[in-house]
């Protein structure tokens, strides 16, 4: 497969197929999400939850059973296994496709694990990068009410003009916070940094559900009576499986839900990264593998 564009997600045109592969021939536009590799036998694998194996293979810096490295898609041609690639719908393009393979179904994921595509729903966004704008244009798309939460007010007009969000709240605006409390079905938390549960919780009104997606590597607490009273739950979620990363697809396709992105060439990656730390991206960089001259990057 020759990737044309992308970030750790790859879409490319498939070059080859192997005698047994029966899904996709040569021409077809695919991509390959976060996953390549599985053990097929236990339960998350049997129920297409693929990304919950315990043995489950990254399609970058890790190992294949042969010992061999994944390498992601950062070169000329990558090799994957028919299950964990997906069919580009006709007409989406490749570099907008290929971040939906990971923050798209990120957020397509859980709100339709946990009963939450229904529309008319009232939820929130909590952090708007890269997964939290996604979070934004599927939930939109879905029929909610959508509330995009942030730390400052800098981002609002991002929020509202640019992704369609409903409304903006900002969370050290106290008297904001208590006028909007008990007002959410579920808040999508992508803040990938230590922060307090609390003050979301509050937000949720009965059953509401508060869903961690950051990855944080400190304890996070809350008090008990937080969810005891509201019936209110904490749930984690992980990337999709290979049938939802299809879902995601199809929905973005019907709803002409795309991701915000900036293409750029192997030869800018370094000065990408460094603008990564820096938070310089609205929301996503996808490389243009198959546009840049490897020899010179």
């Amino acid at each position: 497969m020759a990737p044309p564009q992308l970030s750790h997600e790859v879409v490319g045109e498939v070059e080859e197929v192997g005698a047994e592969a029966t899904k996709f021939r040569a021409g077809d536009v695919v991509g390959v999400g976060l996953i390549v590799g599985c053990c097929r036998q236990c339960h998350p694998c049997k129920s297409s939850n693929e990304q919950y194996c315990s043995k489950k293979i990254w399609s970058y810096n890790d190992v294949y059973p042969d010992g061999k490295p994944t390498q992601g898609g950062f070169s000329s041609a990558m090799v994957v296994d028919q299950k964990f690639v997906v069919k580009i719908p006709a007409g989406m393009a490749p570099e907008q496709a290929a971040p939906l393979l990971c923050a798209g179904v990120t957020v397509y994921s859980p709100l339709k694990r946990f009963g939450l595509a229904t529309p008319g729903l009232r939820g929130g966004i909590l952090g708007l990068g890269g997964v939290g704008h996604m979070g934004v244009m599927v939930a939109k798309a879905m029929g909610h009410h959508v509330t995009v939460i942030s730390s400052s007010d800098r981002k609002r007009a991002e929020a509202v003009d640019h992704l369609g969000a409903d409304a903006y709240l900002v969370s050290s605006d106290a008297a904001a916070m208590a006028a909007a409390a008990g007002t959410l079905d579920y808040v999508i938390d992508t803040v990938p940094a230590h922060h307090p549960l609390e003050p979301y919780l509050a937000l949720l009104g009965l059953d509401g559900k508060l869903v961690v997606m950051g990855v944080i590597n400190q304890p996070l607490s809350f008090v008990s009576p937080m969810l005891m009273l509201g019936r209110k739950s904490i749930a984690g979620s992980f990337v999709g499986s290979v049938e939802e990363a299809e879902e995601t697809l199809a929905f973005c396709q019907a709803k002409g839900v795309t991701s915000q992105i900036e293409v750029v060439k192997m030869g800018y990656v370094n000065e990408a990264l460094e603008r990564l730390e820096r938070n310089d991206v609205r929301y996503r960089f996808v490389i243009d593998v198959a546009g840049s001259n490897l020899d010179d990057a």
